[in-house]
């Protein structure tokens, strides 16, 4: 019998939110913001009014360094 493994991501939309992401890497608002702020960004994300968007793939690509 296969068993499918859980991935961490399994419980998150496929549309990420910075709230997701700090319980993801469990920090602060700051940091989170401080990550998005970079320049160059670490991974890409869409800037729609105030709010951020991120795909959870490529969040989740760059946090297992698949980038």
């Amino acid at each position: 019998m296969e068993t499918k493994e859980k991935s961490i991501f399994d419980k998150y939309p496929d549309v990420l939110e910075p709230k997701h992401i700090r319980e993801i890497l469990r920090c602060g608002e700051k940091q989170i913001y401080e990550l998005l702020n970079q320049t160059p960004p670490p991974f890409h994300y869409v800037k729609v009014g105030n709010r951020y968007k991120i795909s959870k793939e490529v969040f989740r690509k760059w946090f297992e360094g698949d980038v």
